[in-house]
């Protein structure tokens, strides 16, 4: 972690400052020292640093309007929560599991009451531009989906949840966003995936949906967002998403199953192209422009060595010829939550110091929580926010079990 961490300058001002900064930070990497004078003999201003964040915040309630409830008193959580983005203060930051409501209700309490209301010491901070839509979480389908012999209930939803909208997504920019320019992949079926990894039931050797099912079944538990950010780094897509959990389900591995193809998915769609398959909620075919600059955020609910995830699913984005190969954010407090938990983490083979989820001994801690930026970037430096006991942060990261990750991104100074 740098040695200034939390210094964010304004938007394309104290330049000189930061110049200063950067080349006083013994652990900076060099390619983000001072560039070397032009031919006109004066220095060339440093580039800017864009901060890119991703944080699953837990904050999201059974009941269906019960995170508007909580946010409209003085939440302690949701305090935390604020406390910790305050305190990192990234340009562009993906929520995941914050709940989603048709009028934007919750979003707008946690940034008027919560984010623009300094916290535990911590300075306001403001978002003017922010992205959210409707996720398939607890939205009825009808149908029998978990195999209860019920067609109602979280397990029967396009995702599960106990009310359309729990478990959603908010993206927060300090730069505009393009709304009309997103897609949103919410109504794609799972069965349009070519090759997709269909549930089957190993004993009777099966399908676990019938064909009916399966053909309306849809590939994304929540949604898979691309959101055009015009940053002062230029356009930025940011991939946002978050797959279900590999787990949670039964020897036909659905779960599993469909978290692999929700992975797969983005692997597709930065293979670009016009495939007729990959069409998006507005009507529109064709996977990402291959020229276009992105980073890709979330929750992915697959590590890349240990857990339940199949075939180590996350590969198919690490090991992408797109994504920009740099060592993962670490910190030592994940190792050393690892070794106090025991459990599963004395038999996992990853490095615990890129733990991003603290779900103690039964599962063990896992990389979950990912940005992952295309190649026109170069990683300046990086972080997983996991405060030792004793240190600023450290009693508010408790109100999730993950942490947050981030990035600070320039532009890359040769083509990889």
């Amino acid at each position: 972690m740098s040695c200034f961490p939390l210094l964010r300058a304004p938007a394309l001002a104290a330049t000189a400052l930061l110049g200063v900064l950067l080349s006083a930070c013994n652990s900076q990497p060099d390619s983000a020292a001072t560039p070397a004078a032009t031919p006109s003999s004066q220095p060339a201003p440093p580039a800017m640093n864009l901060r890119v964040a991703t944080y699953n915040t837990s904050l999201n309630d059974d009941a269906a309007e019960g995170l508007i409830e909580r946010l409209q008193g003085d939440d302690l959580h949701a305090r935390k929560i604020a406390a910790v983005l305050q305190h990192i203060r990234p340009d562009i930051v993906l929520l995941n599991e914050f709940d989603f409501d048709d009028q934007g209700r919750a979003a707008d309490l946690f940034q008027q009451r919560y984010l623009q209301q300094g916290q535990f010491g911590q300075a306001a901070i403001d978002y003017p531009h922010r992205y959210l839509a409707p996720v398939n979480t607890g939205v009825a389908s009808g149908l029998d989906l978990d195999g209860d012999g019920r067609t109602e209930g979280p397990g029967d939803a396009w995702g599960f949840g106990k009310h359309p909208g729990q478990y959603g997504m908010l993206l927060l920019s300090r730069y505009p966003l393009d709304a009309a320019s997103a897609r949103t992949f919410q109504h794609l079926r799972w069965s349009s995936l070519p090759d997709a990894r269909r549930p089957r039931l190993p004993d009777a050797d099966s399908d676990w949906h019938s064909d009916a099912i399966w053909a309306l079944m849809r590939l994304s538990s929540k949604s898979h967002w691309d959101v055009p950010v015009d940053t002062p780094l230029g356009r930025l897509h940011v991939l946002a998403s978050h797959p279900t959990p590999p787990v949670f389900d039964g020897p036909e591995k659905r779960n599993a199953a469909r978290n692999h193809d929700e992975i797969r998915f983005w692997a597709e769609y930065l293979n670009g192209g016009q495939q007729s398959w990959l069409i998006d909620d507005q009507g529109r075919a064709g996977g990402l422009a291959g020229e276009a600059a992105f980073v890709l955020l979330g929750d992915q609910n697959a590590d890349p060595i240990d857990g339940g995830s199949v075939e180590h699913a996350i590969q198919q984005l690490l090991q992408h010829p797109r994504v920009l190969p740099y060592p993962a954010p670490r910190s030592t407090q994940g190792r050393i939550a690892a070794q106090q938990a025991g459990g599963a983490n004395l038999s996992h083979q990853g490095d615990a110091d890129e733990d991003t989820g603290n779900f103690g001994p039964r599962s063990g801690n896992l990389r979950v929580d990912y940005v992952l930026p295309s190649r026109q970037f170069e990683v300046v430096n990086s972080g997983i926010f996991w405060p030792a006991p004793g240190e600023t942060g450290a009693d508010w990261i408790e109100v999730s079990d993950h942490r947050l990750v981030w990035l600070d991104l320039q532009p890359a100074a040769t083509a990889h």
